[in-house]
């Protein structure tokens, strides 16, 4: 139907679709064959090939590999999908089809961007070859987790335990650490019954959802890793806290093997779990999905000198993400990342990473990476920071990290901002080459207060936007567009007019979220709504998260 409906588009010819094998008979017209395979060897359930013959085109593939090898089709005839509602369509009464010899199968087994435009419309997250979250099977259908990340509380619930069995909680400074917030708590992993207890839910779960290949069994948000004697001591062994949670996690995916045989038993390397440990080996069957969240995110992995983002190992020397991507490489059979691709603490700023993304991609790939989660701004509505370009980039990178990238930036440009579009590159290569010149080295989470978000650069931000604008005049869609990256420089000088300069300015504050709004975007920070980061710049803070002993007390609602 997909194929027929964007033929058809392209012609303005009606193209007529037929079930079952058509006859190889040199009289048969050209025709284009669908053919999905199975248990194929080399095309796997992705993997896809395009063959033109005298008998037409031929487009084979799995189950999603067929719906990607249509899009691959169509996109050699100049269609172009940038956004849901954003697509590139030639017309041509008599397209010629090209001489296609092309077999693909992605670089990564599971490629997921979390913007909320990949989330909502599941038909752009296959034209776009994501095939993490939850698509529909109609859609080609998703490797799909039982359970997601910082899983423990669910698998050995707080609320369950807490007052009955303190002993199954992590320990900190001799004392079982357990706060009101489930999200603050460890648990201890050595101690045998929240072992069984965490099978038995994971196993539970497991046959709750059989439509899922891969659960995850971590630990919770925080740093508050146990310190009991039992933990500590195999932590010391291992030279890391992952000691006490590989172990743990090798136990289940062990005990559960038989019964589960084709499910992934995936866990995070996060924060003091990063380093890899000196013993114990991740078994066959257990995924680790390694964090960049101390990482610096204006230059390359491979080359950045910021020696202030390293872990602390048990014995007090500190290890840095390039060693532990190296490490655990050798030693996993299957390596995912969790990867940071915008600030969260201010969704406005401009995310220096432009330059970055594509040879990280290729640190991890070089590195044995199997799977890669970009997470990003997942928000309704998106934000000002170029969000629509980013996902369409790194898209296009999560199905081939070495692909022409320039090429694609090029073109999501000029057609979607059109005019404007060489002052949006100067835009954006402004930001980069200001941080990668003066080697200022950019967070996930930092406030707007570094070199390259200063005044002196809001200035030439504004300048530079504002030729965008003026290039677009009499073009309403694109002006429009313009309009939504020029908040990124009027909120951090309205941010930074507060908390720097004690300058509060109802009025333009009031202007600004009335028109944040109206553009259509809802959150400035990653975990509260735009009502309380507009309170919080009344109360002289940085974030809306301020208000709350844990910062996601307020929710995910929207709006």
């Amino acid at each position: 139907m997909e194929l027929r409906y964007y033929l058809g588009m392209i012609s303005g010819a009606p193209f007529e679709i037929r079930k079952g094998c058509l006859c190889d008979s040199a009289a048969e017209n050209p025709a284009i064959r669908l053919n999905q395979t199975e248990n194929d060897p080399e095309l796997g359930e992705e993997g896809f090939r395009l063959e033109t013959s005298a008998r037409g085109l031929e487009i084979t593939g799995g189950t999603r590999g067929l719906l990607y090898g249509t899009y691959e089709f169509l996109e050699r005839l100049g269609c172009r999908f940038f956004t849901p509602l954003d697509e590139k369509i030639p017309c041509c009464s008599t397209p010629v089809l090209p001489e296609l010899h092309i077999t693909q199968i992605p670089v990564l087994e599971y490629r997921m961007h979390d913007t909320n435009d990949l989330k909502r419309f599941h038909r752009f997250s296959v034209k776009s070859r994501i095939n993490g979250g939850e698509i529909p099977e109609k859609f080609g259908g998703s490797m799909r987790y039982a359970l997601f990340v910082h899983s423990m509380n669910t698998l050995v619930p707080q609320k369950e335990f807490a007052k009955t069995h303190p002993e199954y909680f992590a320990m900190r400074d001799g004392k079982r650490y357990i706060p009101d917030q489930p999200e603050f708590t460890q648990r201890c992993l050595t101690n045998e019954d929240v072992f069984h207890i965490a099978c038995e839910n994971v196993r539970k779960i497991l046959k709750a959802h059989p439509e899922c290949r891969i659960i995850s069994i971590s630990q919770m948000d925080n740093c508050a890793v146990c310190t009991c004697s039992e933990c500590r001591k195999v932590d010391l062994e291992e030279g890391s806290s992952a000691g006490t949670l590989i172990r743990f996690v090798n136990r289940i995916a062990t005990e559960l093997k038989t019964e589960f045989p084709d499910v992934i038993f995936d866990t995070l390397a996060y924060q003091y779990s990063r380093p890899v440990p000196r013993k114990t080996r991740p078994v066959e069957n257990v995924c680790v999905r390694l964090c960049s969240i101390e990482c610096c995110f204006s230059h390359p992995i491979e080359s950045c000198d910021d020696t202030s983002r390293g872990v602390e190992l048990p014995d007090g020397t500190r290890t840095d993400f390039l060693t532990d991507l190296q490490n655990w490489g050798k030693i996993c059979k299957r390596m995912y990342i969790w990867d940071y691709v915008t600030c969260f603490s201010h969704y406005p700023t401009p995310h220096p990473n432009w330059h970055t993304l594509q040879p990280n991609l290729q640190t991890f790939v070089k590195n044995h990476v199997k799977g890669v989660f970009e997470q990003g701004n997942s928000k309704l509505g998106g934000g000002p920071d170029l969000v629509e370009l980013r996902q369409y980039l790194i898209a296009k990178l999560l199905w081939d990290p070495f692909c022409d990238l320039e090429k694609h930036m090029t073109e999501f440009l000029e057609y979607y901002y059109g005019k404007a579009a060489p002052m949006i590159r100067e835009y954006l290569e402004t930001v980069c080459k200001k941080c990668e010149t003066d080697n200022i080295h950019v967070g996930f989470n930092d406030p707007p207060v570094k070199d390259f978000v200063s005044e002196k650069m809001l200035d030439i931000y504004d300048e530079i936007l504002n030729r965008a604008y003026l290039a677009v005049q009499g073009d309403p869609l694109r002006m429009v567009r313009v309009r939504r990256v020029q908040f990124c420089p009027r909120y951090l000088r309205l941010k930074r007019k507060s908390m720097l300069q004690g300058q509060l300015d109802p009025v333009e504050i009031n202007a600004f979220f009335t028109d944040w709004r109206a553009y259509g975007f809802t959150r400035i920070h990653e975990w509260v709504s735009a009502e309380t980061a507009q309170y919080a710049f009344l109360k002289g803070l940085w974030r809306g998260e301020e208000f709350y002993t844990f910062s996601q007390q307020e929710g995910k609602e929207e709006l």
